[in-house]
């Protein structure tokens, strides 16, 4: 069987550490698919989530917060400040924190304010979008 050694990884801790057939994930010029033997790459990738094809068949789902993509012909590499495990992501404190992103938005008094309320808002919209994708797949 054709796999690829696939690494994601957190400030905190690594998420997952496997073998995959395929991975897709959010890109920053749109989604990508990488199979073994990929051509290298380097890019960053946007929120949203990294679904994972494992060597059984099976998938794992890897929410992460943006980031940066490595692709080696036979190791493929995310990191990410925030990662979370699909089963670990929880909608109603990702639907809190997108509720006070909307308000820290309404009440931004800077551009630096605006900018920080817009990119976190932007991040929990991924965050729910990424947890109902992986509620369909169960």
């Amino acid at each position: 069987m054709n796999t690829i050694q696939v690494d994601v990884v957190s400030a905190e801790e690594l998420i997952f550490s496997g073998q995959a057939r395929f991975v897709a994930l959010p890109g920053e010029a749109g989604e990508l698919g990488i199979f073994p033997r990929h051509t290298p790459l380097i890019t960053r990738i946007r929120p949203g989530a990294v679904r994972i094809e494992k060597a059984d068949g099976t998938e794992e789902f890897v929410f992460v917060a943006g980031g940066i993509l490595e692709v080696q012909p036979n190791h493929i590499t995310v990191l990410s400040d925030t990662a979370i495990r699909g089963k670990d992501l929880d909608e109603a404190k990702a639907e809190e924190a997108k509720k006070a992103a909307e308000e820290a938005l309404k009440n931004a008094k800077s551009d630096i304010d605006l900018a920080r309320a817009q990119s976190e808002l932007t991040v929990m919209v991924a965050q729910i979008a990424a947890l109902r994708k992986f509620r369909q797949k169960r």
